[in-house]
C-alpha cells in the first residue's frame, strides 16, 4: 500500500479513502438503471457531459471537473459549433453549399467540420502551425480544407493567424465566418447549456469556478449563468505565459505577446468574447507546467486529457489551498489526450523542449 501511495503522491490514508469512493461509485454505476437516449444525428448527442470528483489529487476536498472530451467530436467546442451553425442556418446567414471559414486551434474546427458534414456545407480553416498532428489528421478526415499559419508571426503581420482567416473569408465565395473569438453567440452556447448543467450537477452549491480562457466563450457564458444565480461565486481564469490576457486583466495594458506551446488557451490580441467583468482573478501557467499536470491527471485520476485540462489542474493546485476548507470548486477539462499523443504524451517531444525531469 505504501509503495502505491508513494507512486501516486498520496498519503496511504488518502489513497484508501479514494479507493473506497471509487469502488462505491463503480458499484452504484452498475446498480443504477442507465437511461438510453436515441438521437436523429450525432449533433443531438452534444452536451450533458459528466462531472467527476478529483479525489486522487485533492483528497477529501470537494473539487470537480466536467469531462467535455466526452462530447461526440471530442471537445467542449462541439457545443459552440452546433450553436453557431444552427443559429446561422435559422436566420439565413448559412445555406447548404456555403463554406464555413474559421480560425481555430483545432477543436472548434472539428466541431464545425462535423456540423458541416451534417448540414451539407464545406469548411475551410486557418490553423496555427503548432497544432498537433492528431488534430490536423482528424480535420482532414472530416473533409476540412486547412491553411497552416506560422504561429510565430506577430498579430500585425498580414499572414498571422487572425489576419489569415480574414484573407480566407475574402477569397472564398459564399463564405460564412462564425468568428468564434468575437461573436458572443459563442458565449450564449455555454450560457444555454454548460452553465445550467454545472448548476444542476452541483445542486446549486458552488464556491469557485476555475476555467481556461481561449476565445473566452466558455468562461464568460458559464460565469454569467452561475453568477446570476449566486453572485458570490468566485471565477478564476487560466491562460498561458506568453498570452496577453493576464497582464491586461491586472494592469489594463496590452503587452507584447510571447511564444507558448499550449494549444487552445490565450491569445496575442484582445478579443470581444471575453467578458472581463465576470472574472475575479487570473492565473498564468507555463506550457511545460500545463503539460506535466496533464500527465499527473492521467496518473492520479485516470483521466486522459489535453494540455488545457492540464492547465486547469495546475491552476486548481494553486487556487484550492487558498480557499476556505470545504469550498466546492468546479473546472472543465476541454479535450482528450488522444489529440496530443505526438506532443504532450511523447517523451521525446517533451524532452526536446526541456519539459521532463531527468
Amino acid at each position: 500500500m505504501e509503495e502505491v501511495a508513494q507512486a501516486h503522491a498520496l498519503h496511504p490514508g488518502q489513497l484508501a479513502a479514494f479507493r473506497a469512493r471509487f469502488l462505491a461509485g463503480a458499484r452504484g454505476a452498475l446498480e443504477r438503471p442507465q437511461p438510453r437516449r436515441v438521437f436523429e444525428s450525432v449533433a443531438g448527442a452534444i452536451g450533458d457531459t459528466p462531472l467527476v470528483r478529483l479525489g486522487g489529487t485533492f483528497g477529501e476536498r470537494p473539487v470537480y471537473a466536467k469531462l467535455e472530451f466526452t462530447n461526440p467530436g471530442g471537445s467542449i467546442k462541439d457545443r459552440v459549433a452546433r450553436h453557431l451553425v444552427e443559429a446561422a442556418a435559422a436566420d439565413g446567414r448559412l445555406s447548404p453549399g456555403d463554406t464555413i471559414v474559421e480560425a481555430s486551434s483545432g477543436n472548434t474546427a472539428a466541431g464545425l467540420a462535423m456540423m458541416a458534414r451534417l448540414g451539407g456545407y464545406r469548411c475551410k480553416f486557418a490553423v496555427r502551425s503548432r497544432t498537433s498532428r492528431e488534430k490536423l489528421q482528424a480535420l482532414r478526415a472530416l473533409g476540412a480544407e486547412l491553411e497552416l499559419v506560422d504561429a510565430s508571426l506577430p498579430p500585425e503581420h498580414p499572414e498571422s493567424y487572425n489576419r489569415a482567416v480574414e484573407s480566407l473569408v475574402r477569397d472564398t465565395p459564399r463564405a460564412y465566418f462564425p468568428d468564434q473569438h468575437n461573436n458572443r453567440e459563442n458565449n450564449a452556447a455555454h450560457y444555454a447549456t454548460t452553465g445550467p448543467e454545472i448548476w444542476e450537477q452541483m445542486e446549486g452549491r458552488i464556491d469557485c469556478l476555475v476555467a481556461g480562457i481561449g476565445t473566452g466563450g466558455t468562461i464568460s457564458g458559464v460565469a454569467r449563468y452561475l453568477k446570476e444565480r449566486d453572485p458570490a461565486i468566485h471565477v478564476v481564469g487560466v491562460d498561458p505565459v506568453g498570452s496577453i490576457f493576464t497582464p491586461y486583466f491586472r494592469t489594463g495594458q496590452i503587452p507584447a505577446p510571447g511564444p507558448y506551446l499550449l494549444e487552445g488557451l490565450g491569445d496575442e490580441e484582445l478579443i470581444r468574447c471575453v467578458e472581463w467583468e465576470l472574472i475575479d482573478a487570473m492565473v498564468q501557467v507555463e506550457s511545460g507546467e500545463a503539460f506535466r499536470a496533464a500527465r499527473r491527471l492521467a496518473e492520479r485520476e485516470a483521466i486522459f486529457a489535453g494540455g488545457s485540462s492540464g492547465a486547469a489542474l495546475w491552476a486548481l493546485e494553486q487556487v484550492v489551498p487558498t480557499l476556505p476548507p470545504g469550498s466546492r470548486v468546479v473546472t472543465l477539462f476541454p479535450d482528450s489526450g488522444k489529440s496530443y499523443l505526438s506532443t504532450i504524451y511523447d517523451d521525446a517531444w517533451m524532452n526536446e523542449r526541456g519539459f521532463l525531469d531527468d
